[in-house]
């Protein structure tokens, strides 16, 4: 027996389907050797009845017996190559926490190199030795190691997952395509996963692109912040030297509001100072012309007679009754030097306000006027530029966008975020609306043109009174009447601002608003009143780079 086992080779007592040493080997009459536990778990997965080496078909299930040959030289293999194990466990090492075991070394399990798709079985570098030898076994699909080799199988039929269901998305076994997922869209596994490869790869391009825009947002918002910083730096440098010219500006008038003071006290001491001194003299005269008069009046020599004559004459003395001394008068002089400071206040504001509507010019739109929004009474010029109130009510269409009560007229131009700016020549008028409006306005019924009813306006009424629609009103009060008016939005910052052009001088703001909507610029040139208001109301043109 020993004799005979050196001559067999070590495949020969391996099962095929465990790879491991037979244990109670059975022989089919196809002359294959397996483990009786192994072929018969083998059947009990499978539905026909075949050799697993050279799939021989059996139309009934085999009986089995045990090879008692085959089963004793088996148990000497067993131990020769338990023998052989031990020697070499020593070169290849234990699996760690995180690798995957082999599944057929007893005692210290040893990192596996593979697993089988087919036996659903890791194996170590010494028990794959079969599948790299075995013609029957190489046919068998290996993988790099995995755990939980159970999961690949089909929990409802026990067979392989090997095709991919595309219609439910999911792997499903041979048998699951007949009966679950019968004329469903069914491939082959490998050819579900290169599918959904493609797939992923499209995805993570997708993404990719994701993440590029994002990158590229992200570095827009660096260069907004970057500019907003310069914008803030450069308002700080103007506002620095405003301030530093009207600190210098107030601290001068103090000083000249001061010496002014100064200078007509000094003349009030100067002139006290000469009034007091030709007292002096005066009283050092008297004094010297009394001494005179006492020594005369103690004389016994009659012969001093002849001097009374000279001292009855008063020695020459100014009339005092008169002459005082008045405080100077201050009245005014604070005023004025407050109306010289607030000439250059004036002045420096109209520098500002000069400066401030060149940047909203820099935010100029060419605006059209919208004959589809126009009250039928309203005629506009050819070009969409100009506006007035006819005589003759029009027969229009009447199309939800026009309005019937208010002689409005919307442009054609809407903005929903961002800066706008335009310029409307108001000359001749006497009476006019102006503003913004959002796209939801009522347009046939009468509304106050309030921010509440989505509108910011400003008006000028009955010649000379202007006014601010907000709720309440506000009176306005303007040094000159503006012949055009430039109207600037900023949605982010919520702001409505209304501009004296010529004048470069600030009407009014609106601020602290609200857009969710879209904004239409809008043109009201009120009623004609007998023809003194007749005067149209024209869009400017304004060169962007101004």
């Amino acid at each position: 027996m020993s004799a005979a086992s050196c001559l067999l080779t070590e495949d020969q007592f391996l099962c095929s389907i465990c790879l491991d040493v037979f244990t109670d080997p059975v022989t089919t009459s196809c002359g294959h050797n397996f483990c009786k536990t192994c072929i018969t778990q083998h059947w009990n997965v499978n539905v026909l009845y075949q050799c697993p080496n050279c799939n021989m078909l059996f139309y009934t299930r085999p009986e089995l017996l045990v090879n008692t040959f085959i089963s004793e030289m088996a148990a000497q293999f067993r131990q020769s190559a338990q023998q052989k194990a031990s020697s070499s466990s020593s070169e290849q090492h234990a699996a760690k926490p995180g690798e995957v075991p082999c599944d057929v070394c007893t005692g210290t399990k040893l990192k596996a190199l593979k697993s089988c798709l087919v036996c659903l079985a890791s194996y170590c570098e010494t028990h794959l030795e079969p599948h790299l030898t075995t013609s029957g076994l190489k046919r068998h699909q290996l993988i790099d190691p995995v755990e939980n080799l159970e999961g690949r199988l089909c929990t409802e039929h026990d067979k392989l997952l090997e095709l991919f269901c595309k219609t439910d998305q999911m792997c499903v076994c041979m048998l699951c395509t007949v009966l679950d997922h019968k004329n469903h869209d069914v491939v082959p596994l490998k050819e579900g996963y290169e599918g959904k490869k493609a797939e992923l790869g499209k995805t993570k391009a997708e993404i990719q692109q994701m993440i590029q825009k994002r990158r590229l947002k992200i570095h827009d918002i660096k260069h907004s912040v970057e500019l907003s910083e310069e914008d803030a730096d450069r308002e700080i440098a103007v506002g620095v030297q405003v301030f530093t010219a009207l600190k210098e500006s107030v601290e001068r008038s103090q000083a000249e509001f001061i010496d002014t003071i100064k200078e007509k006290q000094r003349k009030t001491e100067k002139q006290g100072e000469g009034f007091i001194t030709e007292l002096e003299q005066e009283i050092s005269e008297l004094k010297k012309r009394s001494t005179e008069v006492e020594q005369l009046s103690r004389s016994e020599d009659h012969l001093h007679l002849q001097s009374f004559r000279t001292l009855n004459t008063a020695p020459p003395t100014k009339n005092w009754t008169g002459v005082r001394v008045s405080p100077p008068s201050h009245e005014g002089t604070v005023r004025r030097a407050l109306n010289q400071l607030e000439e250059t206040l004036s002045k420096q504001m109209k520098k500002l306000f000069e400066a401030e509507l060149k940047r909203v010019q820099q935010s100029a739109v060419d605006v059209t006027l919208d004959p589809d929004t126009a009250h039928p009474n309203l005629i506009l010029s050819d070009d969409g530029k100009l506006v007035k109130l006819g005589d003759v009510r029009k027969n229009l269409p009447k199309n939800p966008e026009r309005f019937d009560t208010h002689v409005i007229v919307l442009a054609k131009q809407s903005f929903s975020s961002g800066r706008f700016y335009y310029e409307v020549q108001v000359k001749g008028k006497t009476s006019w609306y102006l503003g913004v409006a959002r796209e939801s306005i009522n347009r046939k019924r009468f509304t106050t043109m309030i921010p509440q009813n989505g509108y910011w306006t400003i008006c000028l009424r009955n010649e000379n009174e202007y006014r601010a629609l907000a709720d309440p009103s506000v009176r306005l009060s303007l040094k000159s009447q503006p012949e055009k008016v430039g109207v600037f939005v900023d949605h982010e910052e919520g702001l409505v601002s209304f501009y004296d052009v010529d004048a470069a001088a600030l009407i009014y703001s609106f601020t602290g608003c609200c857009f969710t909507e879209k904004l239409y610029p809008f043109f009201n040139p009120f009623l004609n009143y007998n023809g003194k208001n007749s005067a149209p109301l024209i869009v400017s043109p304004l060169n962007h780079t101004q």
